[in-house]
């Protein structure tokens, strides 16, 4: 079985991964691309228990305002580092958990972590904060949020 470096780089710019766990993975998978996919979320969802216990003293506020200027949504996304906190993905992640908050309007965090992501329903929120976590290294939590209608 040949695995392809655009197989690798695929899964890399999907997940955010470390090469060698891609590898392992499409060798586990045997080099079916979706397999891997899975594998790869699965481990990443694996890490953030271990990373539960470490404190967030960093972090950003993001927020999105639909396109009718009628509703909007402001989060708050904590991790351990200023580096985590400044990396354009975590940026990207912090958007997305906006934009769902204006969508679904969860009423509290429990609510929020269980809801399924409005761009990928096969996802929950609480999972895609946990795919995160094993792509950053660093443990991330969700603080306040907020979400305004006229």
């Amino acid at each position: 079985m040949i695995i392809s470096a655009q197989q690798i780089k695929e899964l890399r710019e999907k997940t955010g991964a470390g090469i060698s766990d891609i590898k392992k993975a499409l060798e586990e998978a045997q080099g079916n691309t979706e397999k891997a996919l899975a594998l790869i979320e699965q481990k990443l969802g694996s890490l953030a228990g271990k990373r539960m216990g470490r404190d967030t003293q960093a972090g950003i506020v993001d927020s999105y305002i639909h396109s009718n200027g009628r509703i909007g949504a402001m989060v708050e996304l904590f991790c351990e580092t200023d580096f985590v906190a400044r990396n354009p993905q975590f940026k990207e992640l912090a958007h997305d958990l906006a934009m769902h908050i204006a969508a679904l309007g969860p009423v509290d965090l429990d609510t929020f972590i269980s809801q399924p992501f409005i761009k990928d329903e096969s996802k929950t929120m609480g999972g895609l904060i946990n795919e995160a976590v094993g792509r950053f290294g660093e443990n991330i939590k969700v603080g306040r949020f907020i979400r305004f209608e006229l």
